[in-house]
């Protein structure tokens, strides 16, 4: 009888310590500081929620060029959210989808609700006390394989790529993306395709047959100009070439595709599972690349994953921005039976980026190892968050724009 009171009582608490933690807060927090390999690195915005009874969970919503707008859809979210159930995480959703009228066409609001949703997970690990992969079933690797990307910043000349591709595989990197177009814009010469084949062909030289290497492109080619790309860069077998066209052009996609053998790798911008099922359904993917700040949190890109395996398409998910990004992911790829390759800038972040969370994930070998902490699994540094935080408009440089690794436009 002692026994069976002993397990009702134990339950009981259980319930109660599941069912308490209440949204007290959330808050956006703009961090920086005018270094890193791109303009978009040099800052990043931190989501902080915050319990009733003491949990605190940490997120991240994207910037670029897009700070105080998203700043002020966190605070928006927060009239929502404060108050309700911290582990009704599917129900804050709806709530959230209820609210917001605008919510599949903002990205604002999407990064906010991602950033929001992130921070949720974080906690629901830490009141389990598990990390957020053991709550989606467990792992179905034991590490991840990296490509590494922001290596070549202030590159111009083949040479320049070449010399820097060899020092990231002495630093254990198998593969690595870059983008050899320079200024070029929508659409590409004889003379600007000449310097990326030389660029490519320098790296592929340098670096051998066994290295995988990603072409991006940035979204930023019509369609002419993206198949003449592909044909002089064909030779020197890129693992898949990145968002070749200006990714809303369905009807170039799907041209492309016909035209080009190559594989295609885009999805960064999606920020909807809608968006990600049409680029599947009609065959415009090899490697689909949700964002995990972008599309949703882990309830969404969750979501993604399982469509894409349906569809037999591999994810290599977006991941450019901060050390609670990276974080995240990093417990998503874990669960992930389509999983591929996974991006990272970690070695390449500017170093507070790194020191926020006690340079928790390092990349060893060209792999991540999977953190056991609960929730994300890393611990954030508070005492820095003071010391970086600031007001205002992110970095500008107007002689180059935000989306390209520094240095390498003219």
């Amino acid at each position: 009888m002692h026994g069976i009171r002993t397990i009702r009582c134990a339950y009981i608490f259980a319930i109660y310590i599941i069912k308490m933690p209440k949204i007290s807060s959330v808050k956006g927090l703009l961090l920086g500081k005018s270094e890193g390999p791109a303009t978009w690195a040099s800052s990043m915005i931190l989501v902080v929620v915050e319990t009733s009874d003491g949990f605190v969970g940490y997120g991240e919503a994207v910037p670029t060029l897009r700070a105080r707008p998203v700043i002020e859809s966190i605070n928006e979210l927060s009239r929502a959210m404060v108050g309700r159930d911290a582990l009704e995480i599917e129900a804050n959703h709806l709530e959230w989808e209820k609210h917001d009228f605008y919510l599949h066409s903002s990205f604002e609001s999407k990064t906010a609700l991602s950033a929001f949703d992130i921070a949720l997970w974080d906690i629901l690990g830490k009141v389990y006390g598990a990390p957020v992969y053991r709550l989606f079933g467990g792992k179905v690797r034991e590490d991840i394989e990296v490509y590494a990307n922001g290596w070549y910043s202030n590159c111009k000349t083949p040479d320049d790529f070449a010399e820097r591709a060899k020092e990231v595989v002495r630093m254990g990197y198998r593969a690595m993306k870059f983008d050899p177009f320079g200024p070029n814009y929508n659409s590409i010469d004889y003379g600007g395709i000449k310097r990326a084949a030389d660029i490519v062909k320098a790296v592929r030289e340098s670096v051998g047959d066994s290295v995988k290497l990603m072409i991006e492109h940035h979204g930023r080619f019509n369609l002419s100009s993206a198949m003449a790309v592909a044909e002089e860069l064909a030779q020197y077998n890129p693992f898949f070439m990145e968002e070749p066209l200006h990714p809303q052009s369905l009807m170039g996609l799907r041209e492309y595709r016909a035209r080009v053998g190559l594989k295609v790798a885009l999805g960064e911008r999606v920020t909807t599972k809608e968006q990600a099922l049409e680029y599947m359904s009609e065959g415009l993917v090899d490697y689909l690349q949700p964002d995990i700040c972008n599309i949703g949190g882990f309830t969404e890109i969750k979501k993604v994953a399982a469509m894409a395996d349906a569809y037999s398409v591999q994810l290599a998910p977006h991941n450019a921005f901060g050390p609670i990004q990276n974080a995240a992911t990093i417990q998503f790829d874990a669960t992930v039976p389509n999983f591929e390759i996974q991006e990272s800038f970690y070695d390449f972040f500017p170093q507070w980026k790194r020191d926020l969370i006690y340079d928790a994930t390092k990349v060893e070998g060209g792999r991540y190892r999977i953190p056991d902490k609960p929730g994300i699994g890393v611990v954030v540094n508070e005492k820095m968050i003071d010391q970086l935080k600031y007001e205002g408009q992110e970095e500008w440089n107007p002689q180059e724009p935000v989306w390209v690794v520094r240095g390498t436009w003219g």
